[in-house]
């Protein structure tokens, strides 16, 4: 991976961990606030595309259209499954799952199926990079006094056992939409942007439709409209950040293998924990500091490599 491309990745792990930092401000209305910025993202987005259109640099097709409503679906499944899996599991559980499993069946299928070869220090370095990450997400024993992490779940064996499958779950479409993002921006259309705005319009629709027809549609809606009226700051930050961030990835993913790619983007959670300690007072600084080093230095042999 070159410098300039590793950039890129670590420029977008920033961009994402500032989003998620933003989110934590609204809570409680998960459906709502997801709609609400992706909304708004493909309103940004929407200009761009027809500009990208309209000059005759790149064209619209059915194969676009059926690549990007495809990883909308997948992208939408990562945030449903994400959010039912906090609501019935320990969040330090859950979390360090999912971000972990993602990027292993990533590199597992890339290798196997997408005959992507990195060099052994660059696959060194990719699972150093994973096990950095575990070192700062997962929970010390005993931290908290024995509550639950994370949506009031005690961490029992029980919960555990759920955790691992919620976050087995959730990792899988992490891998799902990485593998398909990165097969069409190489193989289907040459304009990650297009194809991210076409994507964020299939998301924005799908999702609106959703909170018409499913259950709990009025109370959906009244948590949209609150959160239109009052949280404009933290919509239009999510709203910008968060397709800047994947935008860079899908770049990346033209210039790189998606293997080396999917685990350097979560070094997002490096900076996301380290943001959470510095403005919310988080503990554990001195194993989210130990990780960091170990992601530092999984990053090191990718960009050697």
């Amino acid at each position: 991976m070159t410098p300039a491309v590793l950039g890129l990745v670590l420029f977008a792990s920033v961009a994402h961990a500032l989003w998620n930092i933003a989110a934590k401000s609204v809570s409680g209305k998960g459906y709502a606030f997801v709609l609400a910025y992706h909304g708004l993202s493909a309103i940004l987005l929407a200009p761009i595309a027809i500009w990208l259109l309209a000059s005759g640099t790149h064209e619209f097709s059915p194969s676009l259209l059926g690549a990007a409503a495809l990883s909308a679906i997948f992208h939408i499944a990562y945030s449903v499954s994400l959010q039912s899996g906090y609501d019935h599991a320990p969040l330090g559980v859950v979390y360090p799952t999912a971000r972990g499993v993602g990027p292993i069946i990533t590199i597992i299928i890339a290798v196997l199926f997408l005959g992507e070869r990195p060099s052994a220090p660059e696959t060194i370095g990719a699972f150093v990079v994973i096990a950095g990450i575990a070192v700062v997400t997962v929970r010390p024993k005993g931290a908290g006094g024995g509550h639950a992490i994370g949506g009031g779940h005690a961490t029992s064996s029980h919960g555990i056992g759920r955790g691992l499958a919620w976050g087995g779950l959730i990792g899988t479409f992490i891998a799902s939409y990485t593998l398909w993002d990165d097969f069409s921006v190489n193989h289907i259309t040459d304009s990650p942007l297009l194809y991210f705005a076409v994507s964020e319009a299939c998301v924005a629709i799908i999702m609106a439709l959703g909170i018409v027809t499913i259950p709990g549609g009025p109370s959906r809606r009244a948590d949209f409209t609150s959160i239109v009226s009052g949280h404009k700051r933290a919509l239009f930050t999510v709203a910008i950040l968060s397709p800047l961030a994947y935008l860079l990835v899908l770049f990346a993913m033209q210039q790189a293998p998606v293997s080396l790619v999917a685990p350097v983007r979560e070094t997002s959670i490096i900076v996301g924990t380290l943001l959470a300690w510095w403005f919310f007072g988080e503990k554990n600084i001195a194993m989210k500091l130990t990780g960091a080093v170990v992601v530092v230095a999984g990053i090191g042999l990718i960009a050697l490599g």
